[in-house]
């Protein structure tokens, strides 16, 4: 079993206009996203994902994880969340930078 389990994001609400661009506020929606995460069965409820893994690949260990655990996360994030944004034109890579950052 994973240490850090959350649900792949769903489609990603856009209110259309012609204002926004769907790709940017895809990744603005994605990097505050929040969603029910177990770290090493502790739930955190309705917390926004992005945050909460960079928080948990800085310091692993105080969420009680090992640094692939944290690692594993991110890469599923990636995988989920990029794939919501590429649907909505935008790049993976946006979101890696996002972790660079």
């Amino acid at each position: 079993m994973p240490a850090v389990i959350f649900p792949a994001p769903r489609r990603i609400p856009y209110p259309g206009g012609c204002v926004l661009e769907p790709a940017p506020y895809a990744l603005d929606y994605l990097l505050k996203w929040p969603a029910d995460v177990t770290v090493a069965g502790t739930v955190y409820p309705d917390t926004p994902v992005f945050p909460l893994l960079r928080d948990l690949l800085a310091d692993p260990a105080r969420y009680g994880v090992s640094a692939e655990g944290a690692e594993a996360a991110r890469t599923l994030f990636l995988e989920t969340a990029g794939q919501a944004l590429e649907q909505e034109g935008g790049q993976r890579a946006w979101l890696e930078r996002e972790f660079a950052r």
